[in-house]
């Protein structure tokens, strides 16, 4: 009976140890890349996001870029989280005034996150919802 229970704990401990570190090799830390449609169907543009995760945070800046006649500055995210695979977080930009802010959702798998993109519609239309998928650069 007694060995029962040494196999039984050191199959637990085992379980343990692996869950640890497949959790580990879920981390969303790095630099991730995708394109971003351009308006109209114009020319997409290559985005670029750093995410760093410590101590339950998720934290990071999404790059600037040039769209057109527009240069985007890069921008911090906030509200960050991972929750059973899911990546989430937001961007508040400002343009001419106004302030607008994208709400990017994702489930991260391997070296992809692949979700959605909520923006403000134009001119207090509708949010736009858009699908991307961002692979970690190497």
């Amino acid at each position: 009976m007694k060995s029962y229970r040494k196999y039984f704990a050191a199959f637990m401990a085992a379980c343990f140890m692996a869950a640890g570190t497949l959790a580990a090799d879920a981390s969303p830390a790095g630099t991730w890349k995708w394109t971003q449609p351009g308006r109209g169907g114009g020319p997409g543009v290559e985005r670029t996001l750093t995410l760093e995760y410590k101590g339950g945070a998720l934290t990071g800046i999404l790059k600037g870029a040039k769209m057109g006649e527009f240069e985007i500055p890069d921008t911090a995210i906030s509200n960050g989280s991972l929750k059973d695979g899911g990546v989430s977080f937001s961007i508040e930009m400002e343009f001419n005034g106004n302030k607008f802010v994208s709400k990017y959702q994702g489930k991260l798998a391997g070296d992809t996150i692949t979700g959605e993109i909520e923006r403000p519609g134009r001119d207090g239309g509708p949010a736009r919802k858009t699908e991307w998928t961002a692979k970690r650069a190497k």
